[in-house]
C-alpha cells in the first residue's frame, strides 16, 4: 500500500473551514453526562470534500479523511512500522497461503455482523474478491485474481502469479464489502454509495462538505471503542489544519508542521505530540517521461545531480517530516541498508552542478547563458505543480525550481485544485511533480510505483496505484515480476540489484525524502495512541490502521 499522505477531493471554492469547525458547539458537547470525553476530532488539510463515502476510491472523501476504515474493515491488520511482524487477525482469523504465495486460504471469523444488523459471511469476502476481480476500476493493485471459492467459514482465493510483495495489499488494504447491498449497485467504480453499511464500529451520522460525523454503533464484534463519535473536519490547507491542533480544536492528524516544535509542541507540551513513524517509502519528483526531451535520461540523471535534498529536507520539512534520503538508489537507510546491491553500497547523492553540466554537453543539449536548449535548440522548460494548501510540497518545488535554474532549466510553479491534481497525476498530464511511493517490507513497492510497465497506462487513463509519469521499461517489469515470483532470497537479490541499477542510470523519479507513517495527535482528552515505546500500528488517521488505534483509546484521567 502507500504510505502517503491522504488523497482528496477538493471544491473550487475556498471556504473557511476552521472558522466553521470551531463554533457552534457548547463547551461540555464533546463530553459525556460523567464529564468524560466521548467525542475525538479529526482534522486532514484536504479543503472542502465532495460526498462519496465508496471504500474502494483513493479518490472519494472517505480515502481522503480516512473514514472508511472505521466503517469497512480489512481481513488482517497488518503493521508496516514493523513490517515483520505477524499480521493481527480481524475480519479473518486465519489467512494460510500456499502453492509458492498463489493460494491463499482464509478463515473468515463467526459472529460478525454489517451495521445493518445482518450477519457477515464467508460468502460477503468472496463477493468482495469477485467483485475486484470483474471490476478493473477497483483492481487497483494489478491483482491477478483467478477462480474464489468458499467452503464452510472458509473463503480460497487462487491467483495468476505468486503474491509474496502484495500480502500486505491483499490483507490489509482491501475493504470487505456486504453482498446483499453490493450486488444491486449498478456501477460500482462510481457509485458514491450514500448510505455505507460495513462491519466497523462506526456508523456515518452525517455529511458535509467541511466536516463528517461517525457515531458508534451497539452490535459491533470486538469491544466498543470508549471513544463515542469521530468528527472529522477538512481544513483547507496545513496552516488551518496546525492552528487547529495547537489550539485543542483538532486532536488528531496527518500534516505537515513547519517549525513543529514552535508551532504547535510548545503550544502545550504535555498533550501536543508528534511522532514521524518512517516506513519504507519515499516521496519525491516524478517527471512525465512521455514529455520531450524529459524522455531522454541523461537529463533526468542531471536534474538529479542538481537538485539539494538537504535543502529540502531542512527548510520544506522542518527537518523531520520526510528524513533525507542519501542513498543514490532512493533506499530510505537505514531502514534499507541490507537490501542496497554491492556497487552502490556508501554511494551517496551530492549536489554536482559542473558535473550535471559536462553530462548535458555530453549528450547534445547546449547551455547558452542562462538558458539549457535540447538537442534540436529548443529552450528546456518545466511545469512543477502540487495542491496549494500542501505546503511543504509547495517550498520543495521552489527550491527545485531555484535547483534546476542553474544548469539552464527555466521552471514554473503552479499550485493546483487537489481534486484536478490527483486526476493530473493519474491521468499522466503533468510535467513534474512531488508525490510518494507506496510502501512495504522491501523496497519492491517503491520501485513498483515508479517503474512497473504493468501500471502503464495511455495519457488521459488514470493509473491511480504508480506510474504516474510512464515510464517505459521492459527490463525494470521483468525484474519487478522476477524479484514478485522469486522462489528464494537469491533470486529476489538478483532482481532488486538490477532494479536499482535502472533507477539509477535512467531516474524516472528523482528520490528526496522517506516516508512516514505517522501522525500528529493530543493526548489531553485521550490516551493509548501508538509511539515509540508502543509501535503498535502507523499513527497516520488514513490508514487501516486507525480503526485499530481508536479501538486502543481510552479517556485521560
Amino acid at each position: 500500500m502507500h504510505v502517503r499522505r491522504t488523497l482528496a477531493v477538493a471544491l473550487a471554492s475556498v471556504m473557511a473551514v476552521g472558522a466553521l469547525a470551531a463554533c457552534g458547539d457548547s463547551p461540555n458537547a464533546n463530553r459525556d453526562g460523567n464529564n468524560a470525553p466521548s467525542v475525538l476530532n479529526i482534522g486532514m488539510p484536504n479543503g472542502p470534500q465532495t460526498e462519496n463515502h465508496n471504500p474502494f476510491l483513493t479518490s472519494a472523501s472517505a480515502a481522503s479523511l480516512g473514514y472508511r476504515w472505521m466503517i469497512y474493515e480489512p481481513l488482517i491488520m497488518d503493521n508496516l512500522i514493523r513490517p515483520s511482524d505477524a499480521g493481527k487477525p480481524w475480519l479473518a482469523t486465519k489467512a494460510e497461503w500456499s502453492n509458492g504465495y498463489k493460494t491463499l486460504a482464509l478463515t473468515i471469523r463467526d459472529g460478525v455482523k454489517w451495521s445493518d444488523g445482518k450477519p457477515f459471511s464467508a460468502e460477503d469476502v468472496a463477493f468482495t474478491w469477485e467483485l475486484i476481480k470483474k471490476t478493473e476500476a477497483l483492481n487497483i493493485n494489478a491483482l491477478p485474481l483467478l477462480d474464489i471459492t468458499t467452503s464452510g467459514s472458509t473463503v480460497t482465493v487462487n491467483f495468476g502469479a505468486p503474491q509474496f510483495v502484495n500480502q500486505h495489499k491483499i490483507l490489509t488494504t482491501i475493504p470487505m464489502v456486504p453482498k446483499h447491498i453490493w450486488s444491486t449497485i449498478a456501477d460500482p467504480a462510481t457509485d458514491i454509495n450514500k448510505n455505507p453499511v460495513g462491519t466497523g464500529p462506526y456508523a456515518l451520522k452525517s455529511f458535509t462538505p467541511q466536516t463528517t460525523t461517525l457515531t458508534v454503533r451497539d452490535n459491533y464484534w470486538q469491544e466498543l471503542p470508549k471513544v463515542k463519535e469521530l468528527r472529522y473536519t477538512s481544513y483547507n490547507d496545513n496552516n488551518a489544519q496546525t492552528t487547529a491542533l495547537a489550539n485543542g480544536e483538532s486532536e488528531w492528524s496527518f500534516v505537515f508542521i513547519p517549525n513543529y516544535k514552535t508551532v504547535y509542541v510548545e503550544k502545550n507540551p504535555e498533550f501536543n505530540k508528534v511522532w514521524p513513524a518512517s516506513v519504507l517509502g519515499i516521496h519525491g519528483l516524478y517527471i512525465n517521461v512521455t514529455r520531450k526531451p524529459f524522455d531522454n535520461p541523461v537529463l533526468r540523471r542531471a536534474m538529479n545531480m542538481v537538485i539539494n535534498r538537504n535543502d529540502i529536507f531542512v527548510q520544506a520539512e522542518a527537518a523531520y517530516f520526510h528524513p533525507e534520503v542519501t542513498s543514490v538508489t532512493g533506499i530510505p537507510l537505514p531502514a534499507g541498508e541490507s537490501f542496497i546491491a554491492p556497487e552502490y553500497k556508501g554511494q551517496t547523492h551530492k549536489v554536482d552542478v559542473e558535473g550535471a553540466k559536462t553530462l548535458l554537453t555530453g549528450a547534445g543539449f547546449k547551455l547558452e547563458g542562462n538558458v539549457l536548449k535540447d538537442p534540436t535548440g529548443k529552450p528546456v522548460t518545466l511545469k512543477l505543480s502540487d495542491p496549494a494548501g500542501w505546503s511543504d510540497y509547495i517550498t520543495s518545488l521552489e527550491i527545485v525550481k531555484d535547483n534546476l535554474s542553474q544548469i539552464g532549466i527555466a521552471a514554473t510553479v503552479e499550485k493546483a485544485n487537489q481534486d484536478a491534481w490527483f486526476t493530473a497525476v493519474e491521468e499522466g498530464n503533468f510535467e513534474a511533480s512531488f508525490r510518494w511511493t507506496n510502501g512495504g517490507a522491501t523496497p519492491y513497492d517503491i520501485y513498483q510505483t515508479i517503474m512497473d510497465g504493468r501500471l502503464l497506462k495511455p495519457i488521459g487513463t488514470a493509473s491511480p496505484q504508480g506510474n504516474f509519469g510512464r515510464f517505459n521499461s521492459p527490463e525494470a517489469t521483468k525484474a519487478l515480476e522476477e524479484y514478485a515470483s522469486a522462489p528464494d532470497d537469491a533470486a529476489r537479490t538478483t532482481a532488486m540489484n538490477t532494479l536499482q541499477k535502472i533507477f539509477v542510470e535512467q531516474m524516472p523519479m528523482i528520490p528526496v525524502g522517506a516516508d512516514n507513517a505517522g501522525g500528529a495527535y493530543v493526548t489531553k482528552n485521550w490516551v493509548g495512541w501508538p509511539d515509540d515505546q508502543n509501535p503498535y500500528a502507523p499513527a497516520q488517521p488514513t490508514q487501516p490502521n486507525a480503526v485499530d488505534v481508536v479501538l486502543h483509546l481510552k479517556p485521560a484521567s
